[in-house]
């Protein structure tokens, strides 16, 4: 059921109005990043892996053993493959609240998302985003360490209000990165083919 109210933004100052401009040319300035990562999952398991975004719309989140899980998205489309079934499920970038970090122009504020919080402590900003239209579908809090600005790790809550931390380890920004690492097809085991 979909949710009947909008995103209540959140009230900010001039200060912090700045810093969200701040945050918003920062993030479009993110074209590449790779990085080590550890999360937190909604039962308290912890994962790590290697973590590759290339923007608009790619990105690779390869698990380290024993987690089976490989996530790549291309395309507006994100394939979730279960190596250890052998099983992929496919769903549109726009359906996580992550799925913002994918866009090619990134808008915090108006447009189809809101600032619902933004807090600030010594030498790190924490933005929190929801759909304007349609909260019920999650949150997004993004965590930069500022001074210089920069992306440390984002928390999802999803529609269940289950939360998963990720936080990024060693992040390399504007690196070059392999075109096939965002080929879904590469994660299906199958026969080679001569295409």
């Amino acid at each position: 059921m979909a949710s009947a109210t909008k995103a209540e933004p959140a009230r900010l100052s001039p200060e912090d109005r700045a810093d969200v401009g701040r945050i918003e040319n920062y993030l479009n300035g993110i074209r590449t990043l790779r990085s080590r990562f550890f999360q937190v999952a909604p039962s308290g398991a912890h994962a790590e892996g290697d973590l590759f975004l290339a923007r608009p719309g790619k990105l690779r989140i390869a698990y380290d053993p024993p987690v089976p899980i490989l996530i790549v998205a291309h395309d507006r489309t994100v394939g979730y493959y279960d190596r250890e079934i052998k099983q992929a499920q496919y769903f549109g970038a726009d359906q996580t609240p992550a799925g913002v970090l994918l866009r090619d122009q990134i808008r915090l504020a108006g447009g189809d998302l809101a600032v619902t919080r933004f807090e600030r402590s010594p030498g790190a900003l924490r933005l929190t985003l929801a759909q304007a239209a349609d909260p019920g579908q999650g949150s997004l809090a993004l965590v930069f360490s500022d001074r210089p600005l920069s992306l440390r790790k984002w928390t999802v809550t999803d529609a269940q209000g289950q939360t998963t931390e990720v936080a990024l380890m060693a992040p390399e920004f504007g690196v070059a990165l392999e075109p096939k690492l965002f080929l879904f097809d590469d994660m299906v085991e199958r026969p080679a083919s001569s295409n």
